[in-house]
């Protein structure tokens, strides 16, 4: 059971490694004020996207092997029906429907595909025909699918008669005022620099500069944003072609390519809900989960991202994003911006595109905007726009109900030259005990109450045959829980558990007594010794099994 176990963890390590994923080609549109652009149904738009993404990457639609289409709305199959334009070759076509996340999660499947050997080319594309005004039900006979998160608004805030996403993310906005003190004006900088980036962006919807003074003295919608804080309807559509590394290669687009280095999609916690925070019923957990979870993965940390694209439906959103991400501490994001930390010559510039707020948000394209931002930005050819040495990129995409996809790209590296990589990150993957640290990470994700019952960080600094020191985290006290690998200088551990490899592995699985091997000499532990005897709760008859 054990040599299985450890045979599928070293295969599963394998695929990863061999199956990387690979953006070769993007278009997109000129996000349009709905109903402003004559001839622009959804299947001109759909075509006019794609047929940019395939001349980009340069390859033929007849090489697409399957497609992920996102809208929110629209009839059955618009997919379909949008690229029977393009060519009819009876390819699978999947429609995605995530919200304002739509574009970004469409994305995210066609990763899947590529990354599961399903399929070497899969395009991912997203569009939206939408209404002018506010967003507004369509179904009105049916349970609405934000009504736990519309119930639990009112019985914190009350309703009010401002549009009910302003209120959602203005009351988000309102409690980290409460909280940590943010200033009015701090939302205003997000929205006057959003404004300001989209002036040098040719697809923006809106390309008009703001003073300050203009955000904080337009028109209210919803108290502490202004309509110049708020995103518009747009039209529009994007697409990206997404490729194995082997077709990369085959089809010489290496120096096209962009890396997805790591991408994760959350949806809703218990936290959304119990813990009775405007911030929470905005989907800030979503956020941060997704986020712990791409840099845990791809090894590195928020402060090595040059380039961001985040979700900025309203500029309270933007704000509290910073925080979530890991981009500053909780309750610092006001001071990330009054060091404008968020805009050229800072410390990252954040939606060089304009972002939602002035470059538009048809629901089921922002993410694969998003996505076309970052691209061109690493492969410097945003012009005027250009962030200087852009070598990481963060994409942030949310939609309420909830889903989060967060990603992060670089230009391709080729794979003798994988030393940009952390160390780390690939030094852990080959560890016997990580099989173990994996299943708890599933366990983690599946028993939202862990946090609760240890409220603690377990650091663990194991030895290998090779006399390799690998490095894992159990973080038991931040968010929802999750498992780091590789050396955290910035996490500070209650309990360290130093051993070997292997001995980590008979511990873990119940194969080895703790207290005999503490005795032996075989483990050490420093720090809370109570603690390092509640690990044993992890080791369930569930993971034994598995293992």
């Amino acid at each position: 059971m054990i040599s299985r176990a450890l045979n599928s963890a070293t295969h599963q390590v394998k695929m990863k490694a061999e199956r990387r994923v690979f953006v070769s080609g993007v278009g997109m549109t000129k996000f349009e004020k709905p109903g402003a652009r004559d001839e622009f149904d959804y299947p001109d738009m759909v075509k006019e996207s794609v047929e940019g993404a395939l001349a980009d990457a340069g390859v033929k639609y007849s090489d697409i092997e399957q497609a992920v289409i996102g809208y929110c709305y629209g009839e059955s199959t618009c997919g379909q029906r949008a690229l029977y334009k393009l060519g009819m070759t009876g390819i699978p076509m999947f429609n995605v429907n995530n919200n304002c996340a739509t574009g970004s999660s469409a994305l995210f499947m066609a990763k899947q595909l590529i990354q599961g050997g399903l399929a070497d080319c899969v395009l991912a594309v997203g569009f939206e025909k939408m209404e002018k005004g506010s967003l507004g039900l369509k179904w009105t006979d049916r349970t609405i699918p934000l009504d736990e998160h519309v119930g639990l608004l009112n019985d914190i805030r009350g309703i009010e008669g401002s549009p009910m996403a302003a209120q959602i993310f203005g009351n988000a906005g309102r409690e980290h005022m409460e909280k940590y003190g943010t200033r009015l004006d701090h939302f205003a900088k997000i929205a006057e620099k959003n404004h300001r980036h989209s002036v040098d962006n040719p697809l923006s919807q809106f390309r008009d500069e703001y003073s300050l003074d203009d955000i904080l003295n337009a028109k209210m919608i919803h108290e502490p944003l202004t309509k110049l804080q708020c995103c518009p309807t747009s039209d529009g559509s994007a697409a990206a072609i997404v490729c194995s590394e082997d077709f990369v290669h085959r089809m010489g687009l290496v120096e096209k390519a962009v890396e997805i280095v790591a991408m994760d999609l959350r949806t809703d916690f218990p936290s959304t809900f119990e813990e009775r925070s405007s911030i929470k019923i905005a989907g800030a957990d979503m956020t941060r989960a997704a986020a712990e979870n791409v840099f845990a993965k791809s090894g590195y940390r928020p402060t090595d991202v040059d380039v961001i694209e985040l979700h900025d439906c309203f500029s309270a959103n933007e704000l509290i994003t910073y925080e979530a991400l890991g981009l500053c501490g909780e309750g610092e994001a006001g001071a990330l911006i009054d060091r404008s930390d968020n805009t050229y010559g800072g410390k990252f510039v954040i939606n060089p595109s304009g972002g939602l707020i002035s470059k538009g948000h048809p629901l089921g394209a922002t993410g694969l905007a998003q996505c076309y931002e970052l691209c061109r930005q690493l492969r410097g050819e945003c012009g005027s726009r250009q962030v200087p040495n852009a070598k990481l990129a963060l994409q942030h995409n949310l939609g309420l109900g909830g889903a989060c996809v967060v990603g992060l790209y670089r230009k391709m590296v080729l794979q003798d030259a994988s030393a940009e990589v952390p160390d780390d990150t690939l030094k852990e993957a080959s560890f016997q005990s990580n099989a173990v640290f994996t299943e708890i990470e599933n366990r983690i994700q599946s028993e939202q109450d862990l946090v609760k019952k240890f409220k603690a960080i377990y650091g663990f600094q194991l030895k290998d045959g090779d006399d390799r020191t690998g490095y894992f985290y159990i973080d038991l006290k931040t968010g929802n829980g999750r498992v780091l690998r590789g050396e955290q200088q910035d996490l500070k551990a209650d309990c360290t558990i130093l051993m070997s490899d292997e001995d980590c592995f008979k511990l873990m699985t119940g194969t080895l007594n703790a207290q005999a091997a503490f005795l032996q000499g075989k483990l050490k532990v420093q720090g809370n010794m109570a603690l390092a005897m509640k690990l044993q709760n992890l080791q369930t008859s569930k993971l034994n099994a598995k293992l």
